[in-house]
């Protein structure tokens, strides 16, 4: 691994898929009313928070997220099958190590926090699945960036 150097093109782009699937996942006429309605949150509510700030805020934590992702999906393995060598260097070899990170982390946090904030079920399976979808992409893009 003494070659290893990051690609920041592919962390910067990678972090900003959560962004564009989260555009989609929360829409009205996806999962947004419903997120909403689990949520409590109503329209006037939206209309008080800062759009700027919190773009902002989910860019940085995301490019956080990416970077966490990247490093995972290139130096993991035995020495002798050491991830980011051509033959992981794949989408679907990404997209499963994202997957992965969200069945086994983001599920079980995200699960138990609505658990005690007494979310219903379609409340944490709406965020849980929209965090599996948005790293299994991150991963893919991560690990499948030519080189």
């Amino acid at each position: 691994m003494e070659n290893f150097s990051m690609n920041w093109l592919a962390i910067l782009v990678s972090a900003l898929i959560p962004l564009i699937i989260g555009a989609i996942w929360y829409h009205p006429k996806v999962f947004g009313t419903a997120w909403m309605n689990a949520t409590g949150i109503t329209e006037a509510k939206i209309k008080t928070m800062s759009p700027t700030k919190a773009y902002i805020a989910a860019v940085l934590l995301s490019v956080i997220l990416s970077f966490y992702l990247y490093v995972n999906v290139m130096t993991g393995g035995p020495d002798d099958m050491r991830h980011g060598q051509e033959l992981f260097m794949t989408f679907k070899h990404g997209a499963a190590h994202g997957a992965f990170l969200g069945i086994l982390v983001v599920f079980p946090v995200l699960a138990t926090n609505g658990v005690f904030e007494m979310k219903s079920a379609k409340y944490i399976f709406i965020n849980v699945f929209y965090w599996i979808v948005s790293l299994a992409l991150m991963g893919g893009v991560l690990n499948g960036w030519p080189v």
